[in-house]
């Protein structure tokens, strides 16, 4: 076969090399039904061949949302590039209103819906997008049309010449996909991304992933309209891995256990959990397997690659392997050996101990605008550095810029920001992304983030977090003085809070709530339930993942002369985390 430059390259290139029978595997009534390399290709063909008859052009786009993985979208996906239109898959629990504006943004006319909770959303917006014609879905729902109608449409191959015809046409420099992500300033930006971008991204990352071609299996459950996992999916479909789909993150035990997966992707708060689970259960243990087990987590979180610890070591791990650690990874499935993780930052001690455990977690760095993977660590050839994002990947430059910001330049950066080319100017500066993270490349070459550059932050469940839009919206309140949202790698966003004691007083003394100095305030039980009503209802406007989960209100007033504000009374907001660190510790702590 030619060498992969597009996309839908990649099914065909596993047909060549490996033809499984469990190319994409999703759970129904209780089964894994799998589709075979062969049957995703029919399929895709017959999607693709009933959209030409549909009068899709090249340069279409198509709107996919889907609550779960599954088996249609990466058949559509393939149906939808081959014609050389575009797949726009759109975050499905976002709010309705974002649907419309990515919708109008991007032009769909066509959208590929899961289920009826997705549909009713679009339904409910319908009306205010003109472009949209036409609304198919994956599960079978009364009143909407189904995606096996296509494939009914499409059995018929007197025109399959015509999809020749068209994958012919597109190049690897073409449009792939656009995937809106939260702006810090509330409308979503469209990432344009190529099918070079993606492809190379693909084959630059592949070097770092110890796959066995062909007999490798995964569980993919990260949400695919993110380009961490898709990239990750089409890299599966490089090295002939068997897709098996986790029916949701609540269900991720169990499916583990079903289909014992060698890999997964994964975020850093999913390992927290995973971590804090088997620790609890640990807990529960008495005498000597207790101590055992403590003896065990110990050893782990002294770990450090290629046998960096000595003979000793290694020979008291070997123990703790047999006796322990393999119980951790028989609840896992059994035969996982890698995790990969992105999307935020992965403390340091997870990397120890689940590498000590021989179920290393390699984490790695990008954006979707780098379609995703800068960098990645991986565990051959001292590739493994606990505390970085691994070496940068093949054909991928990165500088650090005078200011310690992350720069990059490849064929993985992004074609640009969809009709907006004034953003685009701004993220790309002589043929530089500029990241918005600060960084540094050590002696031996891996990549470590220090900072955010901008105020921006992630949960350690990958959420972006934009403190600035939540703190504005609950300075409106009467009650808050000041405010700053933290949580940067943490479960969950949290505040310290700065009343506006004068109005906090004044309300106190009508309800006959005596407080006579600030630290009293801010300490009476009342004065806290209050303003948990207030961040209740602020926090409806915002997602589920940006609201405020637990706050500490403090006693003193933040001023420039306390070293809270700057002369133009902005946050400082390294210094207000400082001064309030045992407020933190308390917060994180309950957490």
């Amino acid at each position: 076969m030619a060498s992969i430059t597009r996309l839908f390259d990649f099914p065909y290139h596993q047909q060549e090399k490996y033809s499984i029978p469990d190319s994409l595997v999703t759970k129904q009534d209780g089964n894994w039904v799998k589709t075979s390399t062969d049957e995703y290709l029919t399929k895709a063909n017959a999607v693709s061949r009933a959209l030409l008859r549909m009068g899709i052009q090249k340069d279409d786009k198509i709107a996919v949302i889907s609550s779960n993985n599954r088996t249609e979208w990466h058949i559509v996906d393939i149906g939808i590039l081959q014609t050389g239109a575009q797949n726009v898959p759109i975050y499905p629990t976002i709010a309705e209103e974002d649907y419309e504006y990515i919708l109008n943004h991007s032009g769909a006319i066509y959208c590929f819906v899961s289920d009826e909770e997705v549909l009713k959303k679009v339904n409910a917006i319908k009306g205010n997008v003109p472009n949209l014609k036409e609304v198919f879905c994956f599960n079978k729902i009364s009143g909407c049309k189904s995606w096996e109608e296509l494939l009914e449409s499409g059995k018929d191959e007197s025109n399959q010449s015509e999809v020749e015809a068209r994958k012919d046409a597109v190049t690897t420099e073409d449009l792939a996909t656009i995937i809106y992500t939260s702006g810090t300033t509330g409308k979503p930006k469209g990432v344009m991304l190529s099918h070079k971008n993606i492809v190379s991204n693909v084959l630059g990352s592949e070097k770092r992933i110890p796959f066995v071609a062909g007999k490798t299996k995964a569980l993919s459950f990260l949400p695919i309209c993110h380009i961490f996992e898709r990239m990750v999916v089409y890299l599966y479909q490089y090295y002939g891995v068997g897709i098996y789909f986790a029916e949701s993150i609540d269900k991720l035990s169990d499916n583990l256990k079903e289909t014992k997966p060698h890999v997964i992707t994964a975020v850093p708060r999913l390992l927290e959990k995973v971590y804090d689970k088997i620790y609890a259960k640990g807990a529960e243990l008495t005498g000597i397997k207790k101590k055992l087990f403590f003896w065990a987590i110990d050893l782990g979180l002294k770990f450090e690659p290629d046998g960096k610890n000595g003979w000793w070591y290694e020979f008291q791990l070997g123990i703790a392997r047999k006796l322990i650690f393999s119980k951790w990874k028989e609840g896992l499935g059994g035969n996982l050996d890698l995790m990969v993780s992105g999307s935020a930052a992965l403390q340091p001690r997870l990397a120890r101990v689940f590498a000590a455990a021989e179920i290393p977690v390699m984490e790695g760095y990008g954006l979707t605008e780098t379609s995703p993977v800068i960098a990645v660590n991986d565990t051959r050839n001292h590739g493994f550095k606990i505390g970085t994002v691994g070496k940068v990947i093949d054909n991928v430059e990165v500088k650090i810029a005078e200011d310690g910001e992350i720069l990059c330049k490849g064929p993985n950066v992004m074609m640009g920001y969809y009709k907006d080319e004034e953003k685009t100017n701004e993220a790309i500066k002589d043929g530089y992304f500029h990241t918005g993270d600060i960084g540094v490349i050590d002696e031996e070459g891996f990549l470590k983030i220090t900072d955010r550059k901008k105020e921006m932050f992630k949960t350690s469940g990958g959420k972006y977090i934009a403190p600035q839009l939540i703190e504005n919206a609950m300075k409106q309140s009467r009650f808050i003085g000041e405010i700053m949202v933290i949580g940067d790698g943490e479960k969950m966003p949290a505040a310290f809070i700065q009343p506006d004691f004068d109005f906090v007083k004044a309300w106190a003394k009508k309800k006959g709530i005596s407080a006579g100095s600030n630290e009293e305030l801010v300490e009476n039980e009342e004065v806290k339930k209050r303003f948990q009503e207030e961040i209740d209802g602020i926090n409806s406007k915002f997602g589920h993942w940006e609201q405020i989960k637990r706050f500490e209100l403090t006693p003193d007033v933040w001023s420039i002369e306390g070293g809270h504000l700057t002369p133009t009374m902005k946050l400082k907001r390294k210094n207000v985390k400082e001064i309030y660190q045992k407020l933190y510790d308390k917060i994180y702590k309950q957490a």
